[in-house]
């Protein structure tokens, strides 16, 4: 049951006049002088004068009773009985005016559509009475459809029965001034709300930073409330030809943002009133349209559902499940307009917070802290909108070349000599794998910064070991420092304890909850000092094992108490006056308390970014061990987390739902600006099931992040315990993955130093086509590569959707043309389908069983012409491990064209390590008609063509490092 604080009637005060009396003006009081006796003063009078008063008076009582009984004895006989007399007079036009008014109101609330009403009474597990609705003011009509589930009486998603009538009291706007970045105003709520600490007077701050970012900021100009503590542009002069046109509403307050070039409105909060209370913020947005996408995260399909849909944004330790907040919080949207333009919308808050989807289309943001400060982003295409989201939260960071390899982990592997046998049956088998990984089964007792010196003391030899292979090792750490253990016997603990590292309790003292080792103490990551005593750890520990990177989980943070082991108090942070749909309708529920105390404000304030900035010291203190870029991967994401780590999405389960819904957090992630990110492969829990894992082996090796994982007593799903088909199904798919390094590796520059994305939705590359925009099972990497994977089972062929234009099968070179529309594709077994977009050039290597050695391989260019046989195509090569080769120009970078049946090599920017690499062959698909002849920098060479209209030229031998051309006749 959610804690909330329900206000009696007599604590609301309305808006409308005629629903209630009101308050008389308070006459002026006068002073009275300072020896004022008790008794009234009269003016004083002669006694005559007082006796001739009342005999006057006297008189004129006598007369008038005789006029009455006169009157009344001459009176008809059949007179009704006698009544009480009706009301005064001046009474009877206020009961008029309240029939009339409620009936009026009444109307104008029946006039407002289903899909219109913005809801009064959120909270959860209450059922909305209409005594209880209208003591808010608002407006109580049952459903149309009240048996239905998309009505809803209580908390919950469906219409709402209770919702704000067109005259709720908000904000007026009284002042507002020219500023050097736009307009800045004054904003006054006359009337208070149904919620504690309303913040009557505000401040409005409307910056015109770029031609397509508009900033705004709501706050408070007498109090400083908590802001996000993450770093953003600061915008120095006002946009000159912004995209945007700002509009405002005085009365009530309203910001009215419309694209200049079409007029589309992108955002109007005249729809719902403003709410800007201690611990209640809200305002509402009408959408252009119902295609919605992002709001991280959450277990969903890539696009929204707006049909009463509310998301619950604060971090959480929960197996991914519908309707549930999980892991992280990306208040971020993205959306589509007619035409094909898209716009974003990011509002920089951590608080727990609902995002409310209604059909209308509309959007409500409903926080409990902070400032509303909010930025709305023109694009106009959706890979554009993505750009300048990702140029204010930081753009992610470029991963170590061997990131993009096939990991390998699992939970329960019991020993590092278990461990080290898999390894030795991968290379036996010719697997590729670049990575091992453990789970906390290395530890002494689940002990941070330990080794079982008993089950893994070959741990040491078999990282060697990996190292020599040219294979790396990355190991899991918690957040929760055991507090049990002897004093002196514990070095994090004690160290952390004497340097002030652990988050405190609302008394001052180390809070203690559960996790895996027992009690524990968690590090405070907002302070600098926790980050050199985590940095302190980590080197220690890589002096025992040289671990090459880091797994982070449990870190939103997680606790097996509520709270802690001092339960947490009682007061409004623990239980706010309202409480988001969070799992279990508790703030502190499976973490620490809200009114813990962090070195920058409390937990109630920092919760969501716990992982974020626990990614931040890790990446900080593994380049200081290992000087070269960090690898991070952790569960718990906030907005800017892609600067420091990746994201796997969570402990899925071995099933074909959960593999299909791996794409739409794969998606989702990669316009979070986190695109270093995939699901566990073949499912964390649950017992594997062999096709499902090959079919999940073939869609992981299109992840961006490729690792399988499963759980402790789960049997083994590495790719050598299946039969031998599904064994070569797999290695085939990673041997793949493998040859499509380069591609994958300048993707990753592309989001690096652009901020693209680097598995796309087919929408971000057919914006016009509405046909793309709910696809979320299949996707491409980059703009050109289209993967279809088979997400369900007994089946040889899939089902694919090709936009409009003419595909290319990968592997053949067989052409498809496309009007836009859905075609059924073979798929046995051991294939993946692939196809190639017109217009492309890709750079492919022959693979090898890791990347350290098949990055040093010859490249085959694949060209996929257009119909006027033109294609493109780009290559970014470095060393793949050395700190921003970007930044200090340590790189090659080189475009591939075809024009004219010409293909050009140009090398752009020039790095010795380009110089190591030869182009061996190419093959050209589409070439309409058999060449005669076929020439290399002018020399002749020989070459094969096909049937299928495919040509290939071999034994080239090309530098990579110098241009050249490859032209036919």
């Amino acid at each position: 049951m959610v804690s909330y604080k329900r206000l009696s009637p007599e604590d609301v005060q309305f808006s409308n006049a005629v629903l209630t009396e009101e308050q008389r003006p308070v006459q002026d009081e006068i002073p009275e002088p300072e020896e004022a006796s008790l008794l009234p003063r009269f003016p004083s009078c002669s006694v005559t004068k007082v006796l001739l008063v009342i005999g006057c008076l006297l008189l004129l009582l006598c007369g008038g009773w005789l006029l009455v009984t006169m009157f009344w004895l001459h009176g008809p006989s059949n007179r009704e009985p006698h009544r009480p007399l009706p009301p005064a007079p001046a009474k009877t036009p206020r009961t008029a005016v309240n029939d009339t008014a409620a009936a009026s109101r009444r109307e104008a609330c029946s006039l407002i559509p289903e899909a219109w009403r913005f809801d009064c009474y959120p909270e959860r597990g209450v059922v909305v009475t209409r005594e209880m609705c209208e003591a808010r003011n608002c407006c109580f009509i049952p459903a149309s459809s009240p048996s239905s589930s998309a009505s809803r009486p209580s908390g919950g998603n469906g219409i709402p029965w209770c919702f704000y009538p067109p005259d709720f009291p908000s904000y007026s706007l009284v002042a507002i001034n020219d500023t050097s970045l736009g307009q800045k105003g004054t904003l006054v709520r006359e009337i208070k709300t149904y919620y504690p600490a309303d913040i009557l007077t505000l401040e409005v701050d409307i910056r015109h930073e770029t031609d397509t970012r508009l900033r705004v900021r709501i706050t408070d100009p007498s109090d400083a409330r908590f802001e996000v503590p993450i770093s953003v542009p600061t915008a120095t002069k006002k946009a000159a030809s912004p995209d945007y046109v700002v509009e405002l509403s005085k009365e009530p307050f309203g910001l009215i943002v419309k694209r200049r070039s079409s007029g589309v409105v992108l955002l109007n909060t005249t729809v719902a009133p403003l709410f800007y209370a201690d611990q209640f913020l809200q305002f509402s947005t009408s959408l252009p349209s119902q295609f919605i996408y992002g709001l991280g995260e959450h277990r969903s399909t890539f696009l929204h559902d707006v049909h009463w849909n509310t998301l619950t944004m604060w971090a959480r330790d929960v197996p991914p499940t519908e309707q549930t907040n999980l892991y992280g919080a990306h208040p971020f949207y993205l959306a589509m307009e007619d035409g094909g333009n898209a716009h974003g919308f990011f509002l920089l808050n951590s608080n727990a917070m609902d995002v409310a989807l209604q059909p209308a289309p509309a959007l409500t943001w409903r926080s409990i802290g902070g400032i509303l400060d909010f930025y709305v982003f023109l694009g106009p295409d959706p890979g554009s909108v993505i750009e300048q989201y990702v140029e204010v939260i930081g753009f992610p960071a470029m991963p170590i070349y061997w990131a993009l390899g096939y990991h390998l982990c699992r939970w329960g592997y019991k020993t590092s000599d278990s461990t080290w046998e898999v390894v030795k049956k991968m290379r036996n088998y010719g697997m590729p794998q670049d990575v091992q990984w453990n789970d906390i089964d290395y530890m002494d007792q689940y002990l941070d910064f330990t080794l079982d010196s008993t089950n893994f003391a070959t741990l040491p030899e078999l990282v060697k070991d990996l190292h020599t292979h040219g294979q790396r090792y990355v190991m899991i750490l918690d957040p929760g420092i055991s507090s049990t253990q002897p004093e002196g016997s514990y070095w994090p603990f004690d160290e952390g304890l004497k340097r002030g590292v652990f988050i405190k309790d609302a008394e001052g003292k180390t809070l203690i909850g559960k996790v895996w080792p027992g009690l524990t103490a968690y590090p405070d990551f907002s302070d600098d000092v926790t980050h050199e005593w985590w940095y302190e750890n980590l080197q220690r520990f890589h002096d025992q094992v040289q671990f090459d990177g880091l797994w982070i989980d449990m870190n939103e943070p997680s606790n097996f108490l509520d709270g802690s082991t001092n339960g947490c108090p009682s007061n409004s942070l623990e239980n706010p006056p309202y409480t988001p749909g969070v799992l279990g309708g508790l703030l502190r529920g499976k973490t620490i308390c809200a009114t813990a105390q962090q070195k920058q404000s409390i937990h109630y304030n920092m919760h969501s970014l716990y992982g974020l900035m626990e990614a931040k010291a890790s990446a900080s203190a593994l380049k200081r061990i290992v000087a070269k870029r960090p690898f991070v991967i952790s569960r718990s994401t906030f907005p800017s987390q892609g600067m420091y780590s990746g994201h796997w999405l969570g402990d899925n389960r071995s099933q074909w739902k959960d593999l299909y819904s791996s794409i739409s957090g794969m998606l989702t992630f990669n316009l979070l600006g986190i695109p270093l990110v995939g699901a566990d492969i073949c499912g964390f829990s649950e017992e594997p099931q062999e096709e499902l894992c090959v079919r999940w082996t073939q869609l992981g090796a299109f992840y961006p992040f490729t690792r399988n994982h499963n759980s402790i007593d789960m049997q083994p799903q590495d790719p050598t315990v299946f039969s031998p088909l599904s064994r070569t199904a797999m290695k085939q798919a990673l041997l793949l993955r493998y040859s499509l390094f380069p591609v994958l590796y300048t993707l990753f520059h592309h989001a690096h130093a652009h901020g693209h994305t680097v598995a796309r939705p087919l929408m971000f590359e057919f914006a016009k086509d509405v046909g793309t925009y709910g696809i979320d099972k299949q996707f491409l990497w980059g703009k050109s590569l289209l993967v279809t994977p088979v997400l369900d089972p007994g089946v040889d062929y899939v089902d694919g959707y090709f936009p409009q234009g003419q595909w290319f099968d990968y592997y053949t070179g067989d052409s498809l043309r496309s009007k836009g529309e859905e075609v059924r594709l073979q798929a046995p077994l051991d294939k993946i389908n692939l196809h190639l977009r017109e217009g492309t050039i890709l750079p492919t290597q022959v693979p090898n069983l890791t990347l350290w050695v098949s990055s040093r391989q010859p490249l085959h260019l694949v060209s996929a012409l257009s119909d006027d046989g033109s294609a493109a195509g780009d290559l970014f090569w470095d060393d793949g491990e050395s700190i921003d080769t970007y930044e200090t120009d340590s790189y090659s970078y080189l475009i591939f064209s075809v024009t004219q049946k010409v293909m050009t090599s140009q090398v752009l920017h020039s790095n010795i390590e380009a110089t190591y690499i030869t182009v061996e062959s190419a093959s050209f698909y589409g070439v309409k008609e058999k060449p005669s002849r076929v020439m290399v920098n002018s020399q002749d060479a020989t070459f094969t063509y096909r049937a299928n209209q495919v040509l290939t030229v071999s034994e080239l031998g090309l530098n990579l490092g110098r241009n050249f051309t490859i032209s036919w006749m």
